[in-house]
């Protein structure tokens, strides 16, 4: 028996890998929930109940999706190209920091319509310019970027908790260590009202769209999609590799620090060290799970928030930790990881 690589692909089994994936991970979840003493259906009928089962919990949900599709998308973008950023998580923090630091001190008196684009260009470029940096390096020195974007991103954690403890405390915060909070000029406008739904939702969904037409019909996007195949063979047929990856740099860092822009100006108005659960690192989980397609982070990002925010309703209802949530998301990277692996290749006896 030998695995041989497939010629081709069928686009149904593309298709059909996430759905497989999810659903393997489901049905081991379900043997948890079944050994936990709890009935499997209504475990699963609960978190979907709480994830949608309301206005504010739909709203939540869509609320939560929102920096998972924007850090999605830049995992996705990245490694298509063979960029391996691990780095979202300190460029998500270092674009709410400088958001919250420009509102602040720079920017606060200008109207919205102008402080709210230039404020979300500003978390972009900050985002940027942590993963070049570590392109640079790799460009340079052929230093590995798995290593120095996921270390940067205790760096940029760090840095953000030192200003929030000295330069951008706020001294109305009655010592608790958080940032100035944003101007009112600088709030994101809601979607729904009485809810905490707001543009970022918009935006997340224009940029999946943008970056699936760039893909799959612009010039760079071949070349990125030539750079993650095969770099070698690239440069052979004259794509221009060093500059290829710094515009899929740009775009990666720029989309995971607009997350952390829209997570201050859209959620919290201030910048604290627990301002992400993990939105930089689950973006990896819900990249792979959409196997790399802008679009397919969408519907990867809301069932990861739907895993997150329905689990904690069933948690309190029935009594189950709500880990299971990250126990099942988890499981869906490495089942999908495997359903990714059946794709290219067959068995051969």
């Amino acid at each position: 028996m030998r695995f041989e690589r497939r010629e081709h692909r069928p686009v149904a089994l593309v298709i059909a890998t996430p759905i497989i994936a999810i659903a393997a991970a489901l049905a081991i979840s379900g043997v948890l929930i079944a050994l936990a003493g709890a009935p499997v259906w209504e475990a699963y009928w609960r978190i979907l109940k709480g994830a949608f089962g309301s206005r504010l919990s739909a709203t939540e949900t869509l609320t939560r999706a929102t920096p998972l599709m924007l850090t999605g998308l830049a995992a996705a973008v990245a490694f298509r190209a063979r960029l391996w950023n691990i780095g979202a998580e300190g460029q998500l923090y270092l674009g709410g920091i400088v958001v919250a630091a420009a509102s602040s001190h720079l920017l606060g008196g200008l109207p919205a319509i102008l402080q709210i684009p230039a404020l979300l260009v500003l978390g972009a470029l900050a985002g940027m310019v942590l993963l070049l940096v570590p392109l640079w390096l790799r460009l340079r020195f052929s230093v590995d970027e798995v290593v120095t974007t996921l270390l940067l991103n205790f760096v940029a954690v760090l840095f953000v908790s030192m200003l929030i403890d000295t330069v951008l405390k706020d001294p109305a915060a009655f010592g608790w260590p958080q940032s100035q909070s944003v101007a009112d000029g600088a709030v994101l406008p809601k979607l729904l009202s009485r809810s905490r739904l707001h543009l970022g939702l918009v935006l997340a969904l224009v940029f999946a769209v943008l970056l699936h037409l760039v893909q799959s019909r612009t010039v760079f996007g071949l070349q990125s999609r030539a750079a993650g195949l095969n770099p070698q063979a690239a440069v052979y047929a004259g794509v221009p590799l060093a500059r290829t990856l710094v515009i899929v740099a740009c775009i990666s860092g720029g989309l995971a620090g607009l997350a952390g822009a829209v997570e201050v100006m859209g959620v919290k108005g201030y910048v604290t060290t627990d301002l992400s659960p993990g939105y930089g690192y689950s973006g990896i989980v819900v990249a792979m799970l959409a196997n790399l397609h802008p679009l397919g982070v969408v519907l990867a990002a809301l069932f990861t928030a739907t895993m997150f925010v329905g689990a904690d309703g069933m948690s309190r209802s029935m009594g189950i930790p709500s880990y299971i949530a990250d126990l099942t998301v988890s499981l869906s990277l490495l089942t999908m990881l495997v359903a990714v692996f059946f794709t290219q290749y067959r068995i051969r006896r």
